[in-house]
């Protein structure tokens, strides 16, 4: 079967070829989670996993599925810090460190439907597995404060 793709001013034949399925090929020191998620700890770490509401304070770098570096802290000079269950981090990034503990380091690697959105407001242009080499330095706890009309949040 083949396919044509007409413009106004030639026909380029386009083959049809059949469905197929990508894996990702990882040695057996990685775990598998139902959702997609795949990680490997290289350092597990000690101390108490975080919670949502407390901030987490992590160094990355950030991959994409070809190998290249997206992102990464150390080269900014300065950690990441996000509280947890506030939907700021990609969904398979928050499920990746939810059960880190401080001084853990992990590699992820988050499948496309728990990856970013894409789209052209964002940074990422197409569903792809993300990898991410994530070092947890500290789990921080958060409270509200109110001083008159103005309120925020203080993690220390």
């Amino acid at each position: 079967m083949q396919m044509i793709l007409s413009s106004s001013s030639s026909s380029l034949p386009i083959p049809s070829f059949p469905c197929f399925e990508v894996k990702v090929v990882t040695s057996e020191n990685y775990i598998k989670r139902d959702s997609g998620l795949i990680y490997r700890d290289f350092e597990v770490g000690k101390g108490d996993c975080p919670k949502d509401g407390q901030q987490v304070i992590f160094h990355y770098i950030g991959y994409n599925e070809s190998g290249r570096r997206i992102d990464s802290t150390y080269l900014q000079g300065s950690p990441a810090r996000i509280r947890m269950g506030t939907n700021a981090l990609v969904p398979g990034f928050e499920e990746g460190i939810r059960d880190m503990r401080p001084g853990g380091k992990r590699r992820i690697i988050i499948p496309p439907e728990l990856g970013p959105p894409v789209g052209p407001s964002t940074f990422f242009s197409a569903k792809q597995f993300e990898v991410f080499d994530v070092e947890l330095l500290s789990v921080q706890d958060c409270q509200r404060r109110t001083i008159g009309f103005y309120s925020d949040v203080v993690c220390n």
